[in-house]
């Protein structure tokens, strides 16, 4: 009797067995609910922890300077700023606009100063308010020309630079923001923030 021949049958059996074990092993992992404020380091990547506490820092930095303490305030009310461009320069992808609310949300916590909308989403409303002109009952069409104007623009950069020895990892990242007075183009604040990460070679 040829020996292949029994082998054969006998080595598709053990094949057939590891791949079993093996898809189990894959499929044996859970999911976790957490709490969306702890902070989960799968990496030394830019994470949502670092968009929100960057954001707030930042934005209480801001509004210690002297532009918000010199404002006249009995005259105009808050200061209204508007957030502008704030370009990711970094060597990794990072999702602005998820930086973008947290700075949004950041100002509007704070309660000192008002802030408006820019770009797509006010065209958006100009489109919706153009409706209901068309469309809406007298008496509730929201009206032109009362769109509370910007004093103040924000804008800034995410930098990042990664150092590597093969064995551990460096990765830096700074955040540069300032903000421009629209009346005389005045730099009333320029603010930073450096975030720096070492992880060790098991870990990246």
């Amino acid at each position: 009797m040829n020996s292949n021949k029994i082998k054969s049958p006998l080595w598709k059996g053990f094949f057939t067995l590891f791949v079993a074990v093996l898809l189990t092993a894959c499929s044996s992992g859970s999911v976790q609910r957490l709490d969306a404020n702890e902070e989960v380091a799968l990496s030394d990547r830019w994470n949502d922890t670092d968009s929100r506490l960057v954001a707030e820092e930042m934005i209480g930095d801001m509004l210690t300077f002297p532009w918000f303490r010199d404002y006249n305030f009995s005259q105009k009310g808050n200061p209204t700023v508007i957030v502008q461009t704030i370009r990711n320069k970094s060597s990794e992808h990072i999702p602005v606009d998820t930086f973008i609310n947290d700075i949004k949300r950041s100002l509007l916590r704070a309660g000192k100063v008002d802030f408006v909308v820019s770009g797509a989403e006010r065209d958006d409303i100009r489109n919706e308010r153009e409706e209901q002109e068309l469309n809406a009952a007298p008496g509730t069409v929201a009206q032109f020309g009362l769109e509370q104007g910007a004093g103040f623009a924000l804008s800034g950069t995410i930098n990042s630079i990664v150092d590597s020895n093969g064995d551990q990892r460096v990765s830096f990242y700074q955040v540069d923001l300032k903000l421009i007075d629209m009346t005389t183009n005045r730099e009333v604040w320029n603010g930073q923030k450096k975030i720096k990460k070492l992880a060790d070679k098991g870990f990246f």
